[in-house]
């Protein structure tokens, strides 16, 4: 069986989300907090993991971000909530 990738969410230091794919999140989340991630995470440290989800491939992992960063501050919220997800505290 092929390695997973993830899809994950996170939050930065100024309140905003980002999201990202990865096939190792624990690396990926520390490299964003080392300031070697996204040019977006790197002046907004840190940053707290929010929400990862695995997906078959790679594709599909990449098509999950691609449809969170497309959407709303407001979808995004609703996204996390839907997911149980308290990002406020």
């Amino acid at each position: 069986m092929a390695k997973p990738y993830y899809f994950y969410v996170l939050l930065c230091a100024d309140g905003t989300f980002y999201g990202g794919f990865t096939d190792d999140v624990g690396q990926r989340v520390a490299t964003h907090n080392a300031g070697k991630g996204a040019k977006y995470t790197q002046r907004r440290r840190p940053v707290r993991l929010l929400f990862a989800a695995a997906y078959p491939d790679k594709h599909a992992a990449l098509s999950a971000e691609w449809h969170f960063k497309h959407q709303s501050r407001a979808a995004k919220e609703a996204f996390l909530q839907a997911q149980g997800i308290d990002w406020q505290h």
